[in-house]
């Protein structure tokens, strides 16, 4: 039976969407810049981390307080604080006079990003009918693409067409213009119906943390924050932070260009996926993205090895492939599982714990990665993360159930064990 979804609730969705923007700009914005920054601060390797990792310390204490704060304030307000936070850091970064109020102001804007990555998905997954909330949560996955390619074209453009020497100042700033018009909108939604039916429930706190320790749920939530941290361990991060870097190591003439055109990939296959996900399912599609990305990976990493001499038009082919099977599978899923694996009393609290642990794995993603290109080789990190997709499939195989297509309530269920055959 197919299920007719309301232009009301679709413009809920998205409005609640938009904070995938915002997310994906802050998180690629901070690509195009890194090298000027390191230059013009003197920054060395270490600090160069620092710089692209300060952000995900906002982001980690972020995620902690996002579902306590949605739970006790509502998902809009919510959201719009996370606006306000966004707002602080786009226009603190463009004026700051020092490396020091260049990383507070990046941390406040990972504030955000904490915030948002899992108030918004939580939100749209509780307005959705359960035959297409796969297809809504994935609007989420889609603006946040849509963010990183804005990241990339505003980094390609502002370097392409201005003579600053600080030229990070109008990249990091920029990112005010999608910010407005998400403050803005978020007035024009309505409080979750979710969150309104069982806010009662939420007055004793000590509740909701024993209801987290019921072994069904516990295993639960101890899933979700496997594959979120594994899944920071498989490349993902490490091509949006170090894209540039990464192809000028390779031998491209333009680093930024090529990096826009893996935003590109990365968005154009966010529609596919958002279009099959409720059609194909989550774990089908990750058999095979994953699968693919394994295969990448490993020519990704053979291009780089010394004894190799491959033209640049094969790195950049599997570099490409490799962003289309992430986009299709592990980064199309992730924030729908996340959303719906929980019971409606617990949503925000565990969220926070999944977030926390994906957070910490790409704060740790961000902080190694130019150790890892510099003492593993290009080659030996490529290999490394075809490797990490390993115990991702396995976690996905054996302990995963098949959500699609099933309310809220019957995923509850089956983690209670009152619902086993129903979802396999």
């Amino acid at each position: 039976m197919k299920t007719k979804v309301s232009s009301r609730t679709v413009f809920i969705a998205i409005v609640a969407a938009l904070g995938g923007i915002l997310f994906g700009y802050d998180t690629a914005v901070i690509s195009g810049t890194t090298e000027v920054v390191k230059m013009q601060f003197g920054l060395s390797t270490g600090g160069e981390g620092w710089y692209v990792g300060c952000a995900l310390i906002g982001s980690i204490l972020g995620v902690l307080i996002a579902g306590m704060m949605s739970d006790f304030l509502g998902r809009k307000k919510t959201m719009l604080i996370s606006a306000l936070l966004f707002s602080i850091s786009a226009i603190g970064c463009a004026v700051s006079q020092d490396f020091t109020q260049l990383v507070i102001f990046r941390i406040v804007g990972g504030f955000g990003i904490g915030i948002v990555s899992i108030v918004s998905p939580v939100y749209i997954s509780e307005v959705s009918p359960a035959e297409v909330r796969g297809t809504m949560v994935s609007l989420y996955q889609l603006f946040i693409t849509i963010g990183f390619l804005l990241a990339y074209l505003a980094n390609y453009l502002i370097l392409k067409g201005t003579s600053m020497a600080d030229y990070w100042r109008p990249m990091l700033g920029a990112e005010a213009v999608p910010d407005i018009l998400f403050l803005v909108l978020i007035f024009f939604i309505p409080e979750s119906p979710r969150w309104l039916a069982v806010r009662g429930e939420r007055e004793d706190k000590s509740e909701e943390w024993k209801a987290l320790r019921e072994p069904g749920i516990l295993k639960a939530v101890l899933i979700g924050s496997a594959i979120a941290i594994l899944g920071q361990f498989m490349g993902v991060n490490a091509v949006l932070y170090y894209g540039p870097k990464i192809f000028a190591d390779a031998g491209f003439e333009d680093p930024l260009f090529s990096t826009v055109l893996v935003g590109v990939v990365n968005m154009l296959t966010t529609v596919i996926a958002l279009a099959i996900i409720d059609k194909v399912g989550r774990k089908q599609l990750v058999w095979w993205g994953v699968g693919g990305m394994i295969f990448c990976l490993l020519m990704i990493g053979l291009y780089f090895l010394p004894a190799t001499s491959l033209p640049t038009w094969f790195m950049l082919t599997f570099f490409l492939l490799y962003v289309f099977c992430t986009a299709i599978s592990i980064s199309a899923v992730v924030f729908v599982l996340l959303s719906e694996m929980y019971p409606n009393r617990v949503r925000g609290l565990a969220m926070s714990i999944a977030g926390f642990a994906l957070w910490i794995g790409t704060y740790l993603i961000g902080q190694l990665t130019p150790w890892m290109l510099e003492t593993l080789t290009p080659a030996g990190t490529f290999f490394l993360f075809a490797f990490m997709c390993l115990p991702y499939l396995w976690i996905m195989y054996k302990h995963v159930p098949n959500t699609t297509g099933k309310t809220l309530e019957e995923i509850e269920e089956y983690w209670r064990g009152s619902n086993k055959q129903s979802i396999k």
